[in-house]
């Protein structure tokens, strides 16, 4: 039987909340071993003084399997 642990990281892109998702995973495969899935916990905008969106931002749950 596995043993998995749940991680929770941020993450931001100035294209879209589908960018920021990716980046975030991409990232956490680099130093996690046994990513085996993620979902998103919360998403929110930064928007600039100009009222345009500036930056998505995700909190994404990330679960991977501990190594025997």
């Amino acid at each position: 039987m596995a043993v998995a642990r749940v991680t929770e990281l941020k993450s931001s892109s100035k294209k879209s909340f589908e960018a920021a998702v990716k980046k975030g995973i991409d990232r956490a495969c680099q130093t996690l071993a046994n990513v085996r899935s993620a979902w998103v916990k919360d998403q929110e905008v930064m928007i600039g003084a100009d009222g345009v969106i500036e930056e998505y931002r995700v909190s994404l749950m990330v679960t991977f399997v501990l190594k025997d």
